[in-house]
């Protein structure tokens, strides 16, 4: 998240914390993203509640991660990303900084450290006055249009959809900050909204929140245990030419009728496509699905999957895994 082309950014991320009350006249926000909510978006992570170890979203579900700091909207592939998605201004107000020039790279655990200081990516930080401003993190490198001391209006472009910074899969990254502290965009005044509608909150009009996601998403070689799949041990990374090829999602909170579909391809094209109903969905379960190889073996390379969960069509979560096959 840090030094960029303005002297006040790195001390402005620097001073990011737990969520705060927020004060008067906020910024109305706008969606960051060119993208359709439920159709080619979704909003997978808000603003961390909790204050000690652990996290929580703003309604005391499952959606967020410790000590996250913003609003993930997560495109529904690679992709699209590669097709170009435009970050949106979610107010009016001045470029205060921006950083470009970070690789569009997936992170790994052995490349975390390298960008340690840097982990918004390449960024945008608006100035809407009074103490308040927006951040907009991991764009692609290079796509940035404004400049510093630019004003914008809401929905001005600022850049592309990249995968730069502390980042494995396409998305913006909205930080709402008030004073230097960080206020949750569905929850301002930090009130207790446990499992209720807090609202609009600063949105004009803000995303339906749906309590079901997905945990994880990998390929293993077989169906796996659900300890396996739940504690990780069950994803393979790499695999030989014979190896079965088996994609699995782990849910939670699914309904009756909601859908998951897995599907897989690598450098031959498409290798499987299934859609499963969820007949009598527990608050955890896992589904999966997968192919034998072929009698001459996978074609050596990078294979992707994607698991995606829907309700009456409407996008919920995706996750995707990859493996690589390796020649013999």
């Amino acid at each position: 998240m840090r030094p960029l082309n303005g002297a006040g950014f790195a001390l402005a991320i620097s001073l990011l914390s737990a969520a705060v009350p927020a004060a008067a006249e906020p910024p109305v926000l706008d969606l960051p993203i060119d993208c359709v909510l439920g159709q080619t978006c979704y909003v997978e992570d808000y603003v961390d509640a909790d204050p000690g170890p652990g996290q929580r979203d703003y309604t005391c579900g499952l959606k967020s991660r410790d000590d996250h700091r913003g609003t993930d909207i997560v495109l529904i592939s690679f992709e699209a990303m590669e097709a170009g998605v435009n970050v949106l201004a979610a107010a009016p107000g001045t470029v205060a900084a921006t950083r470009d020039g970070m690789e569009d790279v997936a992170v790994t655990d052995a490349t975390r450290a390298s960008i340690e200081g840097r982990e918004c990516g390449n960024a945008v930080r608006i100035d809407h006055g009074g103490g308040w401003q927006t951040l907009y993190c991991h764009m692609a490198r290079g796509s940035i249009t404004v400049e510093t001391g630019q004003q914008v209006a809401a929905g001005d472009v600022l850049g592309l959809v990249g995968l730069s910074g502390l980042t494995n899969v396409p998305h913006v990254h909205l930080g709402v900050l008030k004073d230097g502290a960080i206020v949750d965009p569905f929850n301002p005044e930090n009130r207790d909204t446990c499992g209720v509608n807090a609202g609009d909150g600063l949105w004009r009009d803000a995303p339906d929140y749906d309590r079901a996601g997905l945990f994880t998403a990998g390929f293993s070689n077989g169906v796996p245990d659900f300890e396996d799949v739940k504690s990780g041990a069950a994803r393979l990374p790499a695999a030989t030419p014979d190896t079965p090829l088996v994609l699995y999602g782990h849910v939670f909170y699914a309904r009756p009728g909601d859908v998951m579909t897995l599907t897989a391809s690598g450098p031959e094209g498409e290798v499987f496509a299934h859609e499963v109903t969820l007949e009598d969905p527990q608050a955890q379960l896992f589904r999966a699905y997968g192919r034998r190889a072929p009698q001459s073996g996978w074609q050596p390379g990078a294979y992707r999957g994607y698991v995606q969960l829907t309700r009456e069509g409407r996008l919920i979560a995706v996750r995707h895994a990859d493996i690589t096959i390796s020649p013999n």
